[in-house]
């Protein structure tokens, strides 16, 4: 399914409020993308012409100190840096060029797969049409009249800048002497101890302990003297079951 049928399907319910759009790839695998908008593509742009000038600058002053064989070489770089720099980048750094990297984007097929050479090199040739009559006129019109931010280039080439998803680190388990429980505990039991050590520092104390003696009591554990016991059993438990790391 390509993106333009997911959103056809999607256009009938409520528009999600984080504008996603979600693929199907050939493995039948359910991907969620987020098309990135106008700005965010315009900052990243800004920082790669801004590295690539800097850059460009600097060769023109070492190149210059070798006469005319220095300004020929320096053509040559200026020519390879404004046609190659964003494709080597986004074929080679999985879609990403600094700019990207820095603002979070990355460019991909319209399904969803890695960007390949042929559709990189396309969508970085039109960026002549995108910028004419200047300032990238034509590719901002367009961009913001596609339902997911397309430039002439990305419709040309098939490819999408998305949001690259940062995966969510799990929750620490609280340090302590791993212990083991008394009693053998199901898939669902080991699944609850471990959430409540890692929820545990986002809860009050006296919150934390009432549902540490919950838990235990559920588990045939010993509560103990203390309140702060249970709480402790539990953090144990919870780091034998997690292991060493």
């Amino acid at each position: 399914m390509s993106p333009s049928q997911a959103w056809q399907r999607n256009a009938a319910s409520p528009a999600p409020l984080d504008t996603r759009i979600r693929m199907e790839t050939p493995e039948g695998i359910d991907l969620l993308l987020r098309p990135a908008g106008l700005l965010s593509r315009s900052l990243a742009f800004t920082i790669d012409l801004a590295i690539r000038g800097a850059l460009l600058v600097a060769l023109f002053f070492v190149l210059n100190a070798l006469g005319e064989f220095g300004v020929g070489l320096f053509a040559i770089v200026l020519f390879l840096t404004n046609w190659w720099y964003m494709v080597l980048f986004e074929v080679l750094h999985q879609g990403r060029t600094p700019g990207k990297q820095i603002m979070g984007l990355r460019v991909v097929h319209e399904d969803g797969t890695p960007v390949g050479w042929s559709a990189s090199l396309l969508r970085n040739l039109l960026r002549f049409i995108d910028m004419l009559p200047f300032g990238y006129s034509v590719g901002a019109f367009v961009c913001l009249q596609h339902p997911l931010f397309k430039r002439l280039g990305d419709l040309a080439a098939g490819t999408l800048v998305i949001y690259r998803e940062m995966p969510v680190p799990r929750p620490e388990v609280p340090d302590g002497a791993p212990l083991t429980c008394p009693l053998p505990l199901t898939l669902d039991e080991q699944r609850a101890v471990l959430a409540f050590a890692e929820r545990q520092h986002t809860l009050a104390p006296a919150r934390a302990q009432e549902l540490a003696a919950l838990l235990a009591t559920s588990l045939q554990l010993p509560v103990g003297a203390t309140p702060q016991h249970a709480v402790d059993q539990l953090h144990g438990i919870a780091r034998g079951l997690a292991g060493s790391t």
